[in-house]
């Protein structure tokens, strides 16, 4: 059975949600965020050297990292359904929004998260960068979902997992008013039943809510 150790508010529920699509047997393993730091506890170490979630138990194994784990789960047990077939023209585009999400996309917004917590957010040369970078890729992303459910090959994919993270909760803070596409795929992927489920699950795990 696969073994999610899984942390509140984090990209753990990207994992969570999958396992849920999925529908195969697995048990959770939860963790609490320090309410004062915000940070991972140190038990997370025992299981993995950095301390960091999504991590999986898997034959034996310990896997980190939420793309990584997300493609390998998708691998092993819905590669029909959820990945385009590896020689079609979708698979590439497939591969590009599954790392957009991790790097591109998530480096302006951890920026500004961190600048506002470190109180530093008065910076000129930062807050330029970071609008700059936010409108850049928001354009760049309402312009290729508009008109569609999903990402890529119109079905969910792995890299509507990878991309919702962000995505979902910026929709519910009204934060993508100005990108009406992607609020629309967002929004459409919240009322997908599993990641219904998965948010119940996250909301029964949290214990600082």
């Amino acid at each position: 059975m696969i073994r999610l150790h899984h942390l509140n508010q984090s990209r753990s529920l990207r994992t969570l949600w999958l396992l849920e699509e999925l529908g195969v047997p697995y048990e959770v393993v939860s963790y609490q965020r320090d309410a004062k730091t915000h940070l991972a506890p140190d038990s997370l170490k025992a299981v993995h050297p950095l301390g960091k979630s999504p991590v999986i138990e898997m034959d034996g194994q310990i896997y980190a990292e939420s793309g990584a784990i997300t493609e390998l789960l998708i691998e092993r047990f819905a590669p029909e359904r959820l990945r385009p077939a590896t020689d079609s023209s979708d698979y590439g585009y497939y591969l590009q929004w599954i790392d957009f999400a991790e790097s591109s996309l998530m480096l302006p917004l951890m920026l500004e998260l961190f600048t506002k917590k470190a109180g530093i957010d008065d910076n000129e040369f930062l807050n330029g960068y970071i609008d700059r970078e936010k409108t850049r890729l928001f354009e760049y992303l309402d312009a290729s979902v508009e008109g569609k459910s999903f990402i890529v090959g119109d079905k969910l994919s792995g890299a509507d997992f990878m991309l919702s993270f962000d995505l979902i909760i910026l929709a519910k803070r009204q934060k993508l008013d100005a990108y009406p596409n992607i609020r629309q795929y967002a929004e459409q992927l919240a009322r997908l039943d599993s990641y219904q489920r998965a948010m119940q699950l996250e909301a029964k795990y949290d214990q600082s809510v």
